[in-house]
């Protein structure tokens, strides 16, 4: 038996004690606690076997869902731990350990999710017309995901649901490992003679990164001479391809960073027709017609047929806008180079910034100085004490001992504030990780639950908070580190991202299965964090953190405006890029994929009906393509445009009645705490959408809001 004494996996009684983090841990803590928990569900099983008529209703749902709880609790926290720290310090020892675990964590899962004990007892609660509308919900809940979990399977065929499920988790971890060794793995270095008045060309704070990311390898490097590193992770690559002048070195970092992860032994692509021969045999073992029908059993949405109508509606209005953005593009790169007759992908980021500097006077250099991270923190967090009367404060963690997985993690807490009195009281807390660290983070930004709010544990809400944003810069042993400069992407992002994070953290359910974005339908888990980036658009509250950090001047009116102006540039072609990936999604989930090869010729297929310009003969997108092969959005994608449509509908309201108007605004942000943030998975998200705002969403703000009507 293992010591809890320091071993972070198994003190699980407060924050996580990540200064005891030992890979070495991993495997005989897992097995230590998976022992622990089995040999409690044995008992707990032994109870479910007696007559259920022995027990009240009450009692049954105290045994079934909060005696489960206790049991499953210290296994979820340790593991949780691991697959985060995964996540954000990869490593090949800890990748190793996570590997070794996983199909024994997936093996204790799968036993209890198919106990038929504890399945009668559930089925039992779920006839019995004696639940409160909340338990009712969470055993509904319960009783579907045993049911797609292979409960009513016997024999041969529960044998094989079984290893398809083990053969699941690890692809998913191949993919996603996969996509990481790629980004690591690729580094360009540029230091030709050739190359460097091109590269000084580019923006300060480019040069400033990729000179910064280069003195590993080149310690002498500088912004003005380089030599400079481009990767392919966010930060990186996205100035650079926006900004570099030289075409020939646009097209090579282009034409790898959409070829990730679809060569050699990161090559993705068999990985994924596993991925789905799997997903489609899992459906016909449990009756249905293919994954999608699977998906859609847990979802808002009602039918494969009803989203496609509806991504496709938004096709036919937003192609006109798209169709006109890329002629305009075109045209305008003919002006710069009259000889230049097409313009190639590559060529899409650079002449669109350009285009946008000509037609809008505004360049990303101009904005950046504009939003260091704690002036930005610090405007968001006074947005959500406006709204939702919550007060959010740093916290010193190294003089209060709580421990972080890196130094550049931020910890906070947030208390409900009581205006009468002037008390607040401690509700929920979040880690922060606001930076890209390329070949240990994966890419992307993402919420995650540390700790779910439960009464039965009494536990408050933890979360983690997960950006990419560029890392403060020093330019030279001699120069003052510069902080992190954001640019307005990731502003947007950090606020869509805290948009998720309320709703783990204010949620006001107190039982864990139902409270915060646990059991809320996932086609609906993106309506608060769409809300959140609409607030990056009102001039009082951009203005409230806009400050330029030599100076503290705040952002310049007409640079508002600017921003204001830019909102809905290129709108069409982004719309016409999300209802693409959104309906290949469905397509891969829904057809049987013979082989290989037909992979590519779905992508292009998709790419020439959807999109304005068709994409490279390179382009394996589908190998990085994490959200649907390596996270929850499979047969799912579709659901970023599906809860823009109430985002959009939701921040109608504050609209209507004058976003000037502070007291109604405070009012209305009240409500929607008290709805839309607060009750969770406890409702159906329609029912709670309509407690909010007195109807069913309409599509005509999402339209308004893109500029599309």
């Amino acid at each position: 038996m293992l010591s809890a004494s320091n071993n972070a996996l198994l003190l699980n009684n407060g924050l996580p004690q990540f200064q005891f983090f030992e890979i070495a841990h991993i495997q005989s803590s897992i097995s230590q606690l998976i022992q622990q928990s089995h040999q409690q569900f044995l008992s707990l099983e032994e109870k479910l076997i007696q007559p259920l008529d022995n027990y009240s209703i009450s009692e049954l749902y105290q045994l079934t869902i909060e005696e489960t709880e206790k049991i499953d609790y210290p296994l979820n926290y340790a593991w949780s731990m691991v697959s985060h720290l995964k996540s954000v310090s990869n490593s090949p020892e800890l990748r190793k350990a996570y590997e070794e675990s996983l199909p024994k964590i997936i093996e204790e899962n799968t036993y209890t999710s198919q106990s038929q004990p504890f399945f009668h007892a559930i089925k039992r609660l779920k006839e019995s017309n004696e639940l409160s509308p909340l338990q009712q919900r969470i055993i509904d809940s319960s009783y579907q995901g045993m049911f797609l979990s292979g409960i009513g399977l016997t024999g041969s065929e529960k044998d094989r649901f079984n290893q398809i499920t083990l053969s699941l988790g690890e692809l998913s971890t191949s993919f996603s490992n996969n996509v990481l060794d790629s980004i690591k793995n690729y580094e360009l270095y540029i230091s030709e003679e050739k190359y460097k008045s091109s590269m000084k060309e580019m923006p300060k704070f480019a040069l400033e990164l990729f000179s910064q990311a280069a003195k590993e390898k080149y310690p002498d490097s500088s912004p003005e001479n380089g030599p400079w590193k481009i990767s392919l992770d966010g930060p990186s690559i996205m100035p650079f391809l926006s900004h570099c002048p030289s075409e020939e070195l646009r097209k090579q970092v282009y034409l790898a960073f959409i070829s990730k992860a679809s060569n050699g032994k990161e090559n993705n692509i068999p990985i994924i027709k596993q991925i789905l021969n799997l997903k489609e045999e899992r459906a016909h073992l449990l009756g249905y017609k293919n994954h999608v029908e699977v998906s859609l059993s847990e979802k808002m949405a009602s039918s494969q047929d009803e989203i496609v109508k509806i991504l496709n509606d938004l096709h036919d209005k937003a192609k006109p806008y798209a169709q006109n953005d890329m002629n305009e593009l075109i045209d305008f790169m003919k002006n710069i180079h009259p000889t230049k007759e097409i313009l190639e992908l590559w060529d899409v980021s650079y002449y669109s910034e350009k285009l946008k500097e000509s037609k809008y006077e505004l360049k990303d250099e101009e904005l950046k100085p504009y939003f260091p991270i704690d002036s930005v923190l610090k405007g968001l967090f006074q947005l959500a004490q406006e709204l939702f009367n919550v007060q959010i404060e740093e916290v010193n963690w190294k003089e209060e001992n709580i421990h972080v997985w890196h130094p550049d993690v931020k910890f906070f807490r947030i208390y409900d504030y009581f205006e009468e009195n002037s008390s607040k009281t401690h509700i929920a807390s979040f880690y922060l990780d606001p930076y890209s660290r390329p070949g240990e983070k994966n890419g992307g930004a993402w919420m995650d639950v540390c700790i779910q709010k439960s009464k039965v544990m009494n536990k408050l809400p933890l979360a983690y908070l997960i950006c990419n944003g560029s890392p403060p810069i020093q330019a030279s042993e001699n120069t003052c580190m510069k902080p992190s400069l954001m640019n307005f992407n990731e502003v947007v992002t950090l606020f869509h991202e805290f948009g998720h994070g309320l709703q783990h953290m204010l949620t006001i359910i107190e039982d864990s299965l139902a409270s915060g974005i646990q059991n809320v339908e996932w086609d609906a888990v993106e309506l608060p964090s769409q809300f959140m980036e609409n607030w990056c658009y009102h001039e009082e509250t951009l203005k409230s953190f806009a400050k330029h950090y030599e100076t503290g001047e705040t952002i310049p009116s007409d640079l508002f405006q600017k921003i204001i102006n830019l909102k809905n540039y290129h709108a069409g072609m982004s719309t016409l890029r999300q209802v693409y990936f959104g309906m290949m999604d469905l397509y891969l989930h829904s057809n049987s994929i013979q082989n290989e090869e037909e992979f590519i010729s779905i992508q292009r297929k998709f790419a020439e009906k959807y999109l304005v310009k068709n994409i490279a003969s390179e382009d394996r997108f589908l190998c990085a393509f994490s959200h649907i092969f390596a996270g929850g959005y499979s047969a799912g994608y579709y659901s970023y445009k599906w809860a823009e449509i109430m985002s959009c509908d939701a921040f109608g309201a504050f609209e209507e009645i004058g976003l000037e108007n502070k007291e109604e605004i405070r009012l209305l942000g009240r409500k929607f705490r008290n709805t839309i943030l607060s009750l969770g998975g406890s409702k159906h998200p329609s029912e709670v959408y309509e407690m909010f705002r007195g109807r069913r969403p309409n599509v005509d703000a999402l339209l308004r809001q893109n500029g599309l009507l």
